[in-house]
């Protein structure tokens, strides 16, 4: 069943209306629908009083009604006088009277003590619990007093269910039939089955005081029950506006039953009755049901993910449709609404149902590796296909079962789609991965990314190149096939221009493809190692292709091309692989200095000796591959090597002891090298100061010898060295060393040289200047002799000297000047600098921008010499960007002012500034209202492009030109109706300027006429505007004020109250006016 119930404002304990609906009173409303399984739906009605309508059970509404009384209705205090000597009546047998009296009412009473002469009694608890309290207590004060002399008591039969009118709300109307006839009327408890009703006064008005008990009746509507919520409305608003207007008559709605239920005054409910029956024509009239069965395990399709597909029909053709929850397992689904609506809705469910009834399940074959692709990161992009095709259900197979299935199920002609859908993802998600030169990323990259951009952008894929710092040369290139096949020619296009690179195509037969990469590819890269670095590209296996691509130096790709060749042949006629062990250390020796010694081995016996790669397990194991006599002629080679290696001798040599220094500088590094190089040979030098000359070597036979003949190469080296001085300024060394002398190493190693670079120049510059010395006046010197501090000493082989002379001087920065005007150097600098600073960074040089005073419009570029070129050219690019953007940056500024009366400002602003941001985003303008200290008042400003600042100024005179059409009159409006009309926070009057497109003024407090509004519009919709507003006074004015019925009701007589209907006593219920 159906209950609204009514909290007057004053008494609605959460009166903030800008939380309605959130807040403290929407918690104590979810807990009382937890607590009491009923449903409880919150309006506001136009006096800031709630209705609530309250729907379930009985026993649930009334259990909600009891916790809407207490917890949203406020809890007050009031007191009570009756005689002293009756307290003790209310507190009663060892206060058993007072105990059961708060119970009842759910309130605390307080009663004076009896050494307190105070007759008043305080009560405590919800307004509708006092007044039952307060009730009560007179009701006890009054069986201590006298019934009235020459009363006259009659007794009639009244329908138990009137009764509760004739006592109205809190007993009010019992009260009010005492006022107007001094008759009381008792009423028998609730409980007791009696219809009789005893009216108790002056014979003369007892007449007048049964009409009264009378006048209530009770009426049905014939309404269709599933029309019910419609007459209702949403959240109760339909009978919230009802109920305002007849607050006396009861609405009750059961649910199951075609009617509704009115009891009340029987004026009153005529009245809703006939307003009821309106409704109820009206909407039977344009409205409409379908029930429709379809097997509840369509249900959720039908409803969609999140509701999609329902919530679509429902806004598609504005009906309501109920299908029922799974544990109803029920069949039918309902439509209501508009007919037509109705009938479109039914008959899209029912296709809807019918394409569910031919779903089909598809099993999609997509390669697993495809599958993450598909899914996307967080599984963003396989969302976006379920958003798609709600109706498909997709389903991917667990990584671990590396299966290729996607399942996917639903409406056939839906999972078609997905499918076809899916397969262009896959289509676009071919990846190809291109190995380039590593020294080449950055070209491909370009300035600023560009010519990646570029490539990403005309080709339509996704490229991704590995970090700096990875030793990988791989390019990876994701998209469509053909796409990523234009993508990889143009990267390799860009590499082959910048070296002599080529290309070439060799055929293989892919049978023998596998055998040649080898286990791990060990075989085809002990190819690209021994080639220089080749990119060998062998096709995917199972393709059947023959053709396997090599890229790389000319030279090296030819020697690529006949090894490959060569060891394919051999895997044709008869293949033979032999393995042997050897310790790690000994690797660098057998391989020699740039792979001699086993370049050796295979040219005398044709056979393909391959050694392990970091990575390897097996760090000993070395395969020979080739034919069977091949491999085994390599394989006895190896073995004696490898056996001798394991023969240990000692061996002695000579070397002069001013040159031991050079072997074990820096910790030894030359020894480490040679034991790294000759098989871990162990390298003694004689104690230093000894003066001996005998250096020990211990190790392998083949490594003693080896190492030692290159100890004497070096010692030669040694003998033969030249010291050479190359004179740089010193400023400049810092920039020589580069990154922890990154530089400097790479020439030492380029050219086997040493470089001494000077001390640092001293403070009082005894480091630089010459003549004198510890003390000591020497000679004075040339002074065009070079600076201590700017001589580098380079050592070794004078040819070698030279050489790292050369690349020494090669990077010294060179400084040029790039005329830049002076006006641009702020913005070339940016932001913190942030601007010079990225410059700086991407062409690798020094910005040098003079100081503001200066006024200068020289820039120094300072760097290597092959940089300042990319620079000046990038420099000189900004100054034109520069140079363009003020260009526009003038342009903009074009001004113009337009004339305006200053009482149309507000107007062109609008509410908020809405019109003028509205012309300022649409021309793209500046416009500027006058200050209130300006002089000129009446001049709006505007800046911007000149066609786009005309434009505004056109727009702004538009807007004039139709204010000037206006006209405003003025209307005599009665002061008392001013609140009423503008309503709370203006809504009222906003809503009648909405309304008639008119501007109105409502005169301020303290203006000489109160009365006077303003009117201003067009003058058509002025007039329209005026009759509306005196319609609304008429209205308002001939409302009956409150304050005026109470004046015609005359003055309290008082009444006291005995049994009132709601207690639990069987006694009936006397009503006496007070003496």
């Amino acid at each position: 069943m159906n209950k609204v119930f009514h909290v007057p404002l004053e008494e609605r304990k959460y009166k903030d209306i800008n939380q309605f609906g959130e807040g403290d009173q929407a918690k104590v409303c979810v807990d009382i629908m937890h607590k009491t399984g009923a449903h409880l739906e919150l309006s506001l009605a136009k006096d800031q009083g709630l209705s609530i309508m309250v729907s379930g059970k009985l026993d649930a509404v009334m259990k909600a009604r009891k916790e809407i009384v207490s917890r949203l209705q406020t809890q007050a205090s009031a007191t009570v006088g009756i005689p002293k000597e009756h307290h003790r009546f209310v507190i009663g047998k060892n206060g058993e009277k007072l105990q059961e009296l708060e119970l009842k009412t759910a309130t605390k009473i307080q009663i004076p003590r009896p050494d307190d002469p105070s007759n008043q009694i305080k009560i405590s608890g919800t307004k509708e619990g006092l007044e039952k309290a307060k009730h009560e207590i007179l009701l006890i004060s009054a069986e201590q007093v006298l019934w009235i002399p020459n009363a006259t008591t009659i007794a009639v039969e009244v329908k138990k269910s009137q009764h509760k009118y004739v006592i109205g709300p809190k007993g009010n109307t019992l009260q009010e039939i005492l006022d107007r006839t001094g008759v009381s009327v008792e009423i028998p408890p609730s409980d007791s089955s009696s219809e009789t009703v005893i009216l108790r006064g002056e014979p003369d008005r007892l007449g007048q005081a049964l009409t009264e008990a009378n006048s209530y009746t009770v009426s049905s509507v014939s309404a269709p029950s599933w029309l019910h919520r419609f007459i209702i409305g949403k959240k109760g608003q339909n009978l919230a506006k009802i109920t305002q207007q007849m607050p006396k008559v009861h609405i009750e709605f059961t649910e199951g039953e075609d009617k509704i239920t009115l009891e009340g005054p029987t004026k009153d409910v005529q009245m809703v009755q006939s307003q009821i029956e309106a409704i109820v024509t009206d909407l039977v009239s344009r409205m409409d049901y379908a029930e429709i069965s379809v097997d509840p395990k369509f249900h959720r399709h039908l409803i969609g993910k999140g509701g999609v597909n329902i919530n679509r029909i429902k806004e598609l053709h504005k009906v309501t449709v109920r299908i029922p929850p799974d544990n109803e397992k029920s069949n039918l689904i309902r439509i209501e609404g508009d007919p037509q609506g109705v009938q479109e809705a039914k008959k899209e469910l029912l296709e809807l149902a019918s394409r569910m009834e031919n779903e089909r399940t598809k099993d999609l074959i997509i390669e697993q590796r495809f599958h993450r692709a598909i899914i996307g990161q967080k599984g963003e992009k396989i969302k976006e296909v379920r958003d798609k095709f709600p109706e498909v259900i997709i389903n991917f197979p667990d990584p671990a079962q590396k299966s290729d299935i996607v399942q996917l199920r639903g409406p056939r002609n839906e999972v078609e789609k997905c499918s076809k859908f899916m397969q262009k993802i896959v289509e676009n998600s071919f990846s190809v991965s291109v190995p380039i030169f590593k020294q080449f990323h950055r070209n491909i990259i370009g300035k600023g990314g560009s010519n990646i951009k570029k490539i990403r952008e005309e080709t339509n894929t996704k490229i991704d190149l590995p970090a700096e710092n990875s030793n990988s040369e791989m390019i990876v290139i994701t998209g469509k096939k053909a796409n990523c096949e234009a993508a990889r020619n143009r990267i390799l296009a860009i590499q082959k221009e910048l070296a002599n690179i080529t290309e070439i195509d060799v055929s293989i037969p892919s049978k023998l493809h596998n055998s040649l990469i080898g286990s791990k590819g060990r075989l085809v890269r002990s190819i690209m190692e021994e080639c220089g670095g080749v990119h060998i590209h062998f096709p995917t296996e199972g393709s059947g292709i023959d053709k396997v691509t090599i890229r790389g130096p000319v030279e090296e790709v030819e020697k690529a091309k006949q090894q490959l060749l060569a060891l394919a042949e051999e895997k044709q006629t008869k293949s033979h692989t032999a393995e042997l062990h050897a310790k790690p250390e000994y690797h660098k020796f057998l391989i020699g200095k740039g792979g001699g010694n086993i370049r050796k081995v295979r040219d005398s016996t044709g056979a393909r000796i391959i050694f392990p790669t970091p990575e390897d397990k097996d760090q000993e194991l070395i395969t020979v591959v080739g034919t069977e006599e091949a491999v085994r002629e390599a394989q006895k080679e190896l073995e004696e090597l490898i056996k001798s290696l394991d023969n240990v001798v000692e061996d002695t040599m000579i070397v002069d002891p001013k040159h031991h220094r050079y072997f074990v500088a820096r910790r030894g590094q030359v020894l480490r090298d040679l034991a790294d190089e000759y098989g871990g040979v162990m390298v003694s030098f004689p104690r230093t100061g000894s003066q001996s000359e005998k250096v020990t070597l211990k190790g392998a036979k083949e490594c003693v010898e080896a190492a030692k003949k290159r100890m004497q190469e070096i010692v030669e080296d040694l003998e033969a060295q030249v010291t050479i001085e190359c004179v740089i300024p010193q400023k400049f060394h810092r920039s020589i060393m580069g990154p922890k002398g990154s530089r400097i190493q790479q020439i030492t190693r380029d050219h086997n040289v040493q470089i001494k670079f000077p001390e640092r120049e001293d403070p009082q510059g005894k480091n630089c200047e010459n003549g004198e010395a510890n003390g000591e006046v020497k000679e004075p010197v040339d002074p065009n002799a070079p600076k201590k501090c700017d001589v580098i000493v380079i050592s070794g082989r004078k040819e070698r000297c030279e050489a790292a002379e050369e690349a020494l001087k090669a990077l010294v920065p060179v400084t040029i000047e790039v005329e830049v005007p002076f006006e641009l150097h702020r913005y070339i600098i940016g932001q913190k600098g942030s601007g010079i600073r990225k410059m700086m960074d991407e062409f690798e040089v020094n910005i040098q921008v003079p100081a503001p005073e200066q006024q200068s419009d020289k820039i120094s570029i300072t760097g290597l010499a092959n940089h300042l070129d990319r620079a000046k050219e990038g420099l000189l690019e900004r100054v034109k960007e520069l140079q363009a953007e003020q260009e526009d940056r003038a342009l903009r500024s074009f001004k113009l002012t337009i004339t305006v009366d200053p009482k149309y400002h507000p107007k062109i602003i609008g509410r908020k500034g809405a019109i003028i941001t509205n012309i300022r985003t649409e021309h793209d303008v500046n416009i500027q209202f006058p200050e209130k200290t300006d002089e000129n008042q009446d001049q709006i400003t505007i800046t911007g492009y000149e066609h786009k600042a005309i434009a505004a100024r056109d727009a702004i005179q538009a807007i004039v030109n139709e204010l000037e059409e206006m006209i405003s009159e003025n209307i005599t409006l009665d002061s008392r109706v001013h609140a009423r009309i503008i309503g709370a926070r203006g809504k009222g009057i906003r809503k009648i300027m909405d309304e008639f497109k008119v501007d109105l003024r409502f005169p301020q407090s303290g203006a000489a006429d109160p009365n006077l509004v303003t009117v201003i519009g067009r003058p058509e919709l002025v007039d329209e505007a005026i009759d509306h507003l005196l319609n609304l006074e008429e209205e308002y004015v001939s409302f009956p004020l409150l304050h005026s019925m109470d004046e015609q009701r005359g003055p309290s007589k008082g009444f006291v109250v005995r049994e009132a209907p709601w207690t639990t006593t069987n006694e009936k219920v006397s009503i006496f006016p007070q003496p």
